[in-house]
């Protein structure tokens, strides 16, 4: 991305910007007025519509180091265990390497990895192609 390491911290920082760069076929919305930036907000509340069924998801920051990365952990929401990394690498002063990092399990058992590989595996790769696009999209309304 053409932006200082901490500008990109920043955005992906401000709990406001995630519906931001969320396709709209999710529905995402708020449960709880979005906190100003991550830390020091215990959590974060939304729902989704997941194959059109809503889900209510809870995120909790639980690794801050900025503005290097973060890593938020699924409290409540569709899987047996979801934790995401965010990692903002420098590259050079002004361009910063965007990497995310999934830890998670399907709930379910074998059922569950039946899903994931006939389709949340896709599903999860469309989701962070469209968050790339949309973050770049963001970067020019600025």
């Amino acid at each position: 991305m053409g932006l200082p390491q901490s500008a990109v911290f920043d955005f992906f920082a401000t709990a406001e910007n995630l519906a931001r760069v969320t396709p709209t076929r999710l529905g995402f919305r708020y449960l709880d007025p979005p906190p100003e930036r991550s830390p020091p907000a215990p959590q974060v509340r939304y729902r989704i519509r997941l194959n059109g069924i809503p889900i209510d998801w809870t995120s909790r920051i639980i690794e801050w180091d900025p503005p290097r990365r973060f890593a938020d952990l699924q409290v409540r929401g569709p899987y047996r265990h979801w934790t995401h990394t965010h990692i903002f690498d420098a590259d050079g002063d002004s361009r910063t390497i965007i990497r995310d990092r999934i830890d998670y399990e399907m709930p379910l058992g074998p059922l569950g990895e039946v899903a994931r590989n006939l389709f949340v595996d896709r599903q999860l790769k469309a989701i962070f192609d469209f968050r790339a696009q949309a973050f770049s999209a963001a970067l020019q309304d600025r």
